[in-house]
Protein backbone atom coordinates (compact mmCIF):
# COMPACT_ATOMS: atom_id res chain seq x y z
CA UNK A 1 0.00 0.00 0.00
CA UNK A 2 1.41 3.37 -1.06
CA UNK A 3 1.56 6.08 1.60
CA UNK A 4 0.18 9.54 0.77
CA UNK A 5 2.69 12.36 0.72
CA UNK A 6 1.91 16.00 1.42
CA UNK A 7 3.35 19.35 0.43
CA UNK A 8 3.00 22.48 2.55
CA UNK A 9 3.60 25.80 0.82
CA UNK A 10 4.15 28.80 3.09
CA UNK A 11 3.29 32.45 2.42
CA UNK A 12 6.67 33.28 0.85
CA UNK A 13 6.51 30.28 -1.47
CA UNK A 14 8.73 28.01 0.64
CA UNK A 15 7.74 24.41 -0.01
CA UNK A 16 8.04 21.62 2.50
CA UNK A 17 7.54 18.48 0.44
CA UNK A 18 7.59 14.70 0.74
CA UNK A 19 5.81 14.97 4.07
CA UNK A 20 3.90 12.16 5.74
CA UNK A 21 0.91 12.78 7.97
CA UNK A 22 0.34 11.13 11.34
CA UNK A 23 -2.79 12.52 12.97
CA UNK A 24 -2.22 16.26 12.76
CA UNK A 25 1.59 15.93 12.63
CA UNK A 26 3.46 16.49 9.39
CA UNK A 27 6.64 14.40 9.30
CA UNK A 28 9.73 15.24 7.26
CA UNK A 29 12.93 13.29 6.79
CA UNK A 30 14.62 16.61 5.88
CA UNK A 31 15.78 19.08 8.52
CA UNK A 32 13.30 21.88 9.23
CA UNK A 33 14.26 24.99 11.19
CA UNK A 34 11.62 26.85 13.21
CA UNK A 35 12.72 30.09 11.53
CA UNK A 36 11.17 28.92 8.23
CA UNK A 37 7.73 29.42 9.83
CA UNK A 38 8.39 32.82 11.47
CA UNK A 39 6.16 35.45 9.86
CA UNK A 40 5.39 33.01 7.09
CA UNK A 41 2.04 31.51 8.04
CA UNK A 42 -0.40 34.19 6.87
CA UNK A 43 -1.29 31.93 3.94
CA UNK A 44 -0.54 28.20 3.89
CA UNK A 45 -1.46 25.76 1.14
CA UNK A 46 -1.55 22.05 1.88
CA UNK A 47 -1.55 19.64 -1.03
CA UNK A 48 -2.17 15.96 -0.40
CA UNK A 49 -4.66 13.17 -0.20
CA UNK A 50 -6.03 14.19 -3.60
CA UNK A 51 -6.90 17.76 -2.63
CA UNK A 52 -5.42 21.21 -2.16
CA UNK A 53 -6.56 23.49 0.65
CA UNK A 54 -5.45 27.03 1.46
CA UNK A 55 -5.60 28.38 4.99
CA UNK A 56 -5.10 31.87 6.39
CA UNK A 57 -3.63 32.92 9.72
CA UNK A 58 -1.99 29.73 10.88
CA UNK A 59 0.49 29.24 13.68
CA UNK A 60 3.16 26.69 14.45
CA UNK A 61 2.01 24.66 17.44
CA UNK A 62 5.07 22.43 17.69
CA UNK A 63 8.23 21.47 15.86
CA UNK A 64 10.14 18.54 17.29
CA UNK A 65 12.88 16.21 16.20
CA UNK A 66 12.41 12.51 16.82
CA UNK A 67 15.41 10.50 15.71
CA UNK A 68 16.15 11.63 12.17
CA UNK A 69 12.65 12.99 11.52
CA UNK A 70 11.14 16.41 12.07
CA UNK A 71 7.51 16.55 13.18
CA UNK A 72 5.46 19.74 13.09
CA UNK A 73 1.90 20.80 13.77
CA UNK A 74 0.12 23.82 12.32
CA UNK A 75 -3.25 25.20 13.33
CA UNK A 76 -5.58 27.89 12.06
CA UNK A 77 -5.91 30.76 14.53
CA UNK A 78 -9.63 31.20 15.19
CA UNK A 79 -11.18 34.57 14.27
CA UNK A 80 -12.09 35.19 17.94
CA UNK A 81 -8.40 34.95 18.93
CA UNK A 82 -7.39 37.30 16.11
CA UNK A 83 -10.01 39.83 17.19
CA UNK A 84 -8.93 39.61 20.82
CA UNK A 85 -5.28 40.20 19.84
CA UNK A 86 -6.27 43.21 17.70
CA UNK A 87 -8.38 44.64 20.53
CA UNK A 88 -5.55 44.19 23.02
CA UNK A 89 -3.09 45.84 20.64
CA UNK A 90 -5.46 48.78 20.10
CA UNK A 91 -5.92 49.25 23.85
CA UNK A 92 -2.15 49.22 24.42
CA UNK A 93 -1.68 51.76 21.62
CA UNK A 94 -4.32 54.09 23.07
CA UNK A 95 -2.78 53.76 26.52
CA UNK A 96 0.62 54.77 25.16
CA UNK A 97 -0.85 57.72 23.25
CA UNK A 98 -2.78 58.90 26.33
CA UNK A 99 0.13 58.19 28.70
CA UNK A 100 -1.90 55.74 30.77
CA UNK A 101 -0.17 52.99 32.72
CA UNK A 102 -2.36 49.91 32.23
CA UNK A 103 -0.75 48.28 35.28
CA UNK A 104 -2.38 50.94 37.49
CA UNK A 105 -5.86 50.66 35.98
Amino acid sequence: MEENTYKVTLADGTELSDLRLNGNNFISSKKIEESVFNGNLSTVTILGDGKEETYENMELVQLARYGKEYWFILRVIPEAELMAARDHSNIEYLAIMLDIDLEEV
